[in-house]
């Protein structure tokens, strides 16, 4: 096994996307989707903007993905205070049903992927992957 760190982020990225789409299986949901629903969750009514710069989703993408949720009946788009240069995102109640099964979802892998380490050692790794992350993003601005 290869121990680089780009390695292992790919191959970390893998399996969670592969155990997310085992515990979602039956929903109906494709990929992109239950990213969005995990931002809608604490940014519910975010313009599409916000949206794909939160998710790390090309707006052609989004749009794309958006689109398909909202077919699904999964959000809705809609201006607000007169705006009509800007749609804002909202969940759905199915919206929500669905995203409360991706949190479910994202929590059981993390405690998964934690099983065996310790509350400390967790906290220290989530410091330091902040950091990295933020070292990352720091260069795109």
């Amino acid at each position: 096994m290869n121990s680089s760190f780009h390695y292992l982020v790919m191959a970390e990225q893998a399996m969670v996307q592969k155990a997310l789409l085992a515990r979602i299986k039956g929903s109906g949901l494709t990929l992109g989707q239950p990213k969005v629903l995990d931002y809608l969750k604490d940014h519910n009514g975010s313009s599409q903007k916000e949206i794909a710069r939160g998710c790390h989703i090309e707006a052609g993408s989004l749009t794309s993905i958006l689109n398909r949720m909202e077919e699904k009946g999964l959000v809705e788009r809609r201006m607000l205070h007169g705006n009509r240069r800007n749609s804002y995102v909202f969940l759905t109640e199915k919206g929500e049903e669905l995203r409360n099964l991706v949190t479910e979802s994202f929590e059981s892998i993390e405690n998964e992927a934690f099983r065996g380490i310790s509350e400390a050692d967790r906290q220290q790794f989530m410091k330091t992957f902040s950091r990295i992350y933020e070292n990352l993003t720091s260069k795109e601005d």
